[in-house]
């Protein structure tokens, strides 16, 4: 889609927000994916048969605009800093979500927008209002109310989540930061970090797949690396606060796949939490529309 018809038709930062509201649908998919994958393979045989799908299907892209972006790329240091996040993220969701629920895990992910919103006035000089700053505290509401213990409850399993949480909240920080860095070198960084730490992991307690799941494998790189192009276009179009909330989204989708494939119902509260959470992520995309509104689609 061309500036022209963005400025045209969809503001910058409303179409940030559906690029995220995309990603986290195809996270969420993936992440169901992966919790079916890793009760029969080890997180890092995982990593290393999606990283190396996902690598495949990136060579054309990368032939076609050489190697110039990747070795010029800016802030070679927070480049760096960027993939160790990715890295550390997807490898504290699988092992995570191979002890708990899918929900109880995505649960946790939602902690990410708090750090973001506290940490970019900070980090990345963006201006969070008080319109923004209740609506993401209304999301961080909802996910205490539907993170009521769910019975299968392992500590180690819950560090480790939000180890994940943490880093992924800062994977989205840095890239916003970098957002001058073409959207396929990035995803190229963290696909390379993830490759490697297959590499190092999958030697231990390789096993053999199947047809169909090597395939799954494949598919389970590929939405991951579209997810990952997704949220770095919306990081680029909105400030990271904006889009952060939108990743709330992960939590009904979360009670809608775990129940389609491990046959989880949701509860209650869950159904609550997730109400009060969706809640949240539209006043932040009504907040931005009436902005745009008011000031010509120009957004502060």
């Amino acid at each position: 889609m061309s500036m022209a018809s963005v400025s045209n038709g969809m503001s910058p930062a409303r179409l940030g927000i559906l690029f995220m509201l995309l990603a986290m649908f195809m996270f969420s998919l993936n992440d169901a994916m992966g919790k079916w994958l890793v009760a029969t393979y080890s997180v890092g045989q995982v990593l290393l048969l999606r990283s190396a799908a996902a690598l495949i299907i990136l060579l054309p892209f990368l032939w076609k605009s050489g190697l110039t972006p990747i070795l010029s790329a800016e802030r070679p240091a927070l480049q760096f800093a960027r993939v160790v996040f990715s890295t550390v993220e997807v490898f504290s969701f699988y092992v995570a979500v191979s002890y708990l629920p899918l929900a109880d895990v995505m649960t946790y992910w939602l902690a990410a927008p708090i750090y973001v919103a506290a940490l970019s006035p900070l980090l990345l000089k963006e201006k969070v209002g008080p319109v923004r700053w209740a609506a993401i505290g209304l999301g961080f509401v909802g996910v205490v109310i539907a993170l009521v213990p769910s019975g299968q409850v392992n500590p180690l399993a819950i560090l480790v989540a939000i180890v994940g949480t943490l880093a992924f909240a800062l994977m989205v920080m840095t890239g916003r930061a970098l957002r001058g860095t073409p959207d396929t070198t990035l995803v190229f960084f963290q696909i390379m970090g993830a490759l490697t730490a297959g590499v190092v992991l999958a030697p231990s307690g390789w096993v053999a797949p199947t047809g169909l799941d090597l395939q799954l494998l494949a598919a389970l790189g590929i939405i991951a690396m579209l997810a990952h192009i997704f949220v770095n276009r919306a990081v680029k179009l909105a400030d990271a606060a904006t889009v952060a909330p939108m990743q709330y989204t992960l939590l009904p989708w979360a009670i809608i796949l775990g129940y389609l494939f491990f046959g989880d119902l949701p509860r209650p509260v869950t159904l609550i939490g997730a109400a009060i959470i969706i809640t949240s992520s539209f006043v932040i995309y009504l907040r931005e529309n009436r902005a745009r509104t008011r000031r010509g689609g120009e957004l502060s």
